[in-house]
């Protein structure tokens, strides 16, 4: 084999929008405009070449996309560096641009050893994104997207050649497919074979505020099978893809001084607050689950919004793309999921005061200075993500400090017809120019907040409120 490296599309390994980066050996990140709109649009990734440790290594970076990872890329290119590497711990404060590796094992031996080796990192730094969850494997290299070059596919078809899989016995029985899903690496010491895939998230998405919390006092109820939490905003409930240390399942855990790890049972976004269960067996969060598709699991969420809403359901129907922003219809289209919640009440509040806002890092969002808010209590019939925001966005009530609905919302109202699924929209002549329509609305959408918006689940029951829990005040309360 020769020394060439592929760059693999990131876009292979994730179901969410990403930002792409070239290689760490390159010292820099580079995105093309070009590059960056068929990404963004059209999901369309692309590949580079470069020579590296006698190996094929396959190198890419990934990142959840804002404008401000795009500004933190342009800074990184232009200080033509990466940051000097130690440990994961402690905490920054500050984010670090994306980057995330894709690695094919040329010479068996210990994972750590072979991630020094090909990424340059001192052991201990890479130990700790071990510990992160940050690392993963497959026996098999995944299969280059349709925009690689002649050069790219010919490597991969090298790596993985039927001759030279049909020589490994650990894949003896599997299908390439089988062989190609990925595995967390869970110990430093664990060996990997040549042709075995790697992919490393050298810059974990951190959550800083995970260690601001008093976690002992967050904590609702502790039983038998199970914990509620009343889960702060800025905190992720069981972790991320590259990131499960810094969770709200592992900090409970600690706080209460349990042996096995509490495991998550549902989600809420990390800007959203209030109750979570927490299982603290692999049966019970089997029960959970259960309940959760028997719908004998009620949530009541309180929303901020920006605006008045009327009490009563309301209906709209979501595309079913697992990717942000999420976009939804007025109307019935065919495929698309149905979203309905009931609004039982819609009260008056005032408008969180500027040192509130600042201390849970609520964000400015454009939207016009007011005194007043509005607290609706909310029954959540159909749980799809980002259901409440994208819904009340889609009423031109955002939810105060979400950054990423709130400007298409200030977008739609000033430029009504914007919105191509909206009460306006207009009538297109050709399915381009509805497509172009609909990458417009995108980009009127933003970033996903950092810390907290005006969302709190404040509460959760089942088996007919035989099990039911509150949480505290929400935060624009406080």
């Amino acid at each position: 084999m020769g020394s060439v490296a592929v760059t693999v599309a990131s876009m292979l390994f994730s179901g969410v929008c990403r930002s792409l980066a070239t290689p760490a050996v390159a010292r820099s990140f580079r995105m093309s405009r070009a590059a960056l709109r068929n990404h963004q649009n059209k999901n369309a990734p692309s590949w580079c070449c470069r020579s590296s440790y006698n190996s094929y290594t396959a190198i890419a970076a990934e990142s959840e996309f804002s404008k401000t990872d795009a500004e933190n890329l342009t800074a990184t290119s232009s200080s033509n560096s990466l940051p000097k590497y130690d440990r994961l711990l402690p905490c920054p404060l500050h984010k670090t641009p994306p980057r995330v590796e894709h690695l094919v094992v040329s010479e068996g031996g210990p994972v750590l050893e072979h991630i020094c080796k090909a990424l340059e990192l001192p052991p201990l730094y890479v130990t700790d994104l071990i510990q992160f969850g940050a690392v993963y494997y497959a026996l098999v290299c995944p299969q280059p997207p349709p925009s690689a070059t002649e050069e790219q596919i010919r490597v991969f078809k090298e790596v993985t050649e039927p001759s030279v899989l049909r020589q490994r016995a650990s894949i003896k029985g599997k299908t390439v497919r089988e062989a190609q899903k990925t595995f967390r690496v869970t110990h430093a010491d664990q060996f990997v074979e040549p042709g075995t895939y790697l992919r490393v998230h050298v810059h974990p998405k951190r959550f800083p505020r995970c260690y601001e919390i008093d976690w002992r006092s967050r904590i609702i109820s502790v039983a038998e099978s199970y914990v509620v939490l009343d889960k702060p905003a800025g905190t992720s409930v069981g972790g991320t893809t590259d990131n499960i240390e810094e969770s709200c399942a592992t900090f409970a855990t600690r706080a209460l001084g349990l042996t096995a790890p509490l495991m998550t049972t549902h989600q809420i976004d990390n800007c959203t607050e209030g109750c979570v269960v927490l299982a603290r067996t692999k049966e019970y969060c089997s029960v959970f689950h259960g309940k959760i598709r028997e719908k004998k699991v009620k949530k009541l969420y309180l929303a901020l919004a920006s605006s008045p809403l009327p009490t009563g359901i309301i209906t709209h129907y979501m595309r079913p793309i697992n990717m942000a922003p999420r976009l939804i219809s007025e109307d019935f289209i065919k495929g698309w999921l149905m979203c309905q919640l009931e609004i039982q009440e819609c009260r008056k509040v005032p408008w969180p005061t500027p040192s509130i806002q600042d201390k849970y890092c609520v964000e400015d969002c454009g939207w016009p200075y007011q005194d007043f808010a509005y607290e609706c209590k909310i029954n959540l019939l159909t749980g799809r993500t980002h259901q409440i925001r994208a819904q009340f966005a889609a009423c031109r009530a955002p939810l105060v400090g979400d950054s990423m609905y709130m400007p298409a919302a200030i977008g739609d109202m000033s430029n009504p017809g914007l919105n191509p699924f909206g009460k306006y929209k207009r009538d297109f002549s050709s399915e381009s120019e509805k497509e172009t329509a609909v990458v417009n609305w995108i980009a009127q959408h933003g970033k996903e907040p950092g810390v907290a918006i005006g969302l709190q689940a404040c509460q959760i029951s089942w088996d007919d409120d035989d099990h039911f829990y509150e949480s505290g005040s929400p935060w624009w309360r406080c």
